[in-house]
């Protein structure tokens, strides 16, 4: 390709560290597209004539069918998926396939397949989350009235149901789809057209090109065009912030799967065994998952770093930013996918939730808030005597409901029977009625609104 102007080929190692065709190939459909889109936007504005306009689409979409079925070689003379399609292009229909890059450079034909391929990485992260929200949907439909204890500092705390808890990572779902959302739409505009950095001087038609290729319109700046790489990190930005959710959510599972909780059992198709302890049934999907989340925040980091101090217009760092977006994007791929199925296929043991919500003195507040609605104690010394309750109930080895009377009134007199209405882990999650608590008619309508917004969005 340089023969013009230089005298010898590139070393072996040039050759090698130039080339980035063995991870670009998987740009293959939407290089094919753009160039499509360019060939008829270079015919029908007669800047190439209509016979070669005709023949280079038939070549590209002969090429389509080639890919589709052979793949694509690594050929590191060719150095990347561009100059490899022109190549065989050209070996396809004869010189007429030099026409092809008319009015376009390398840099704005990879600028445009690059926010292609991130715009579909999008449309299927997208597609899967919303296949998690649902599958988080059943599972908490399912036990909306189901008792579980809730923790902070993983400390027993309150009674909650695990209708509410699952409702809880569907909401981070939710967030994660959203960010998904406004990134697709910032980045919807197209930078083919811009050519090298400058713009062309051919009559080449920008909005024609971005309408075939399903952009809002062109990008405004060629300079800019050429050099922005802010679609690909704000993926990642929110690729990374979904797995931070994935991983909560694994945690979650491996916790729960251990024995000293044992609340959930999961399926064999997402456990594994152990080489020397048959009895072992490991949660490794869930600590992949859990690992992968680094990786991803990994991506991030070193896609910023590349960028952080590029000047205008493009550089060959630039080439670097493809790895870690694929990466990125095959591991939240797999995540999404692994902890949609673990949720389906769990069992969760609601008896051993019960029990636990029931031992650890979760419905303390629930006491604290009696003394302040029924025997108008100020919060502070409610606290104060509800602390005192729960000593005298660990101290006798007992729950807090089973506390006698006579123990409660000898350390409030203010306290009387209809208390106990209050103590009991079902009355304590029946109260919790303000909007988004974890009620179980709030949770239902919780999962009601959520359904209904999944349905409109057909």
């Amino acid at each position: 390709m340089w023969g013009g102007r230089f005298a010898e080929g590139p070393s072996a190692v040039m050759r090698e560290i130039n080339a980035s065709i063995p991870f670009d190939k998987r740009m293959w459909r939407q290089d094919l597209r753009g160039s499509r889109a360019h060939a008829a936007m270079l015919g029908k504005q007669g800047i190439i004539a209509a016979d070669a306009a005709e023949a280079i689409g038939e070549g590209l979409r002969g090429l389509e069918v080639a890919f589709e079925a052979e793949g694509v070689p690594d050929d590191l003379v060719l150095e990347d998926i561009h100059m490899f399609a022109e190549h065989r292009l050209a070996q396809a229909i004869g010189p007429t396939a030099g026409r092809l890059h008319t009015a376009r450079s390398r840099n704005d034909q990879v600028a445009t397949d690059f926010r292609l391929w991130v715009r579909d990485a999008i449309d299927q992260a997208e597609a899967a989350l919303g296949a998690l929200q649902d599958a988080l949907l059943a599972r908490a439909e399912e036990h909306a009235e189901s008792v579980m204890p809730g923790f902070t500092h993983l400390q027993s705390a309150q009674p909650v149901t695990l209708g509410h808890h699952l409702m809880a990572y569907h909401e981070m779902v939710a967030r994660d789809r959203s960010r998904l959302r406004d990134a697709r739409a910032r980045m919807n505009l197209c930078p083919l057209g811009s050519a090298a950095l400058a713009g062309t001087g051919f009559p080449i038609d920008r909005d024609a090109t971005a309408q075939a290729l399903g952009f809002d319109g062109p990008t405004r700046n060629s300079l800019d065009s050429v050099s922005d790489r802010d679609f690909a990190i704000e993926y990642l930005t929110a690729a990374a912030q979904c797995s931070l959710h994935l991983s909560r959510l694994a945690e979650e599972f491996v916790v729960w799967a251990s024995q000293p909780f044992g609340f959930v059992a999961l399926s064999d198709q997402w456990s594994t065994g152990s080489s020397i302890m048959p009895q072992k049934r490991n949660p490794d999907a869930a600590e992949l998952v859990r690992g992968h989340s680094g990786r991803i925040v990994g991506s991030l980091v070193s896609l910023m770093i590349t960028m952080k101090g590029l000047p205008l217009a493009y550089s060959k760092d630039m080439q670097d930013d493809k790895p870690p977006v694929f990466e990125a994007h095959d591991l939240l791929g797999l995540s999404i996918a692994a902890m949609t199925g673990m949720v389906e296929s769990a069992t969760f043991r609601i008896d051993r939730m019960r029990a636990l919500a029931e031992s650890g003195f979760a419905t303390a507040t629930d006491l604290a808030d009696w003394l302040v609605r029924e025997a108008g104690v100020p919060f502070r010394e409610a606290h104060h005597i509800t602390g005192r309750a729960v000593a005298a109930a660990e101290a006798a080895g007992v729950r807090l409901h089973e506390l006698p009377i006579a123990t409660l009134k000898a350390i409030d007199d203010r306290i009387d029977e209809s208390v106990y209405g209050v103590l009991s882990v079902d009355a304590s999650v029946a109260s919790r009625t303000s909007f988004g608590g974890t009620a179980p008619v709030r949770v239902r309508e919780a999962i009601a609104e959520a359904r209904k917004a999944r349905a409109e969005e057909g």
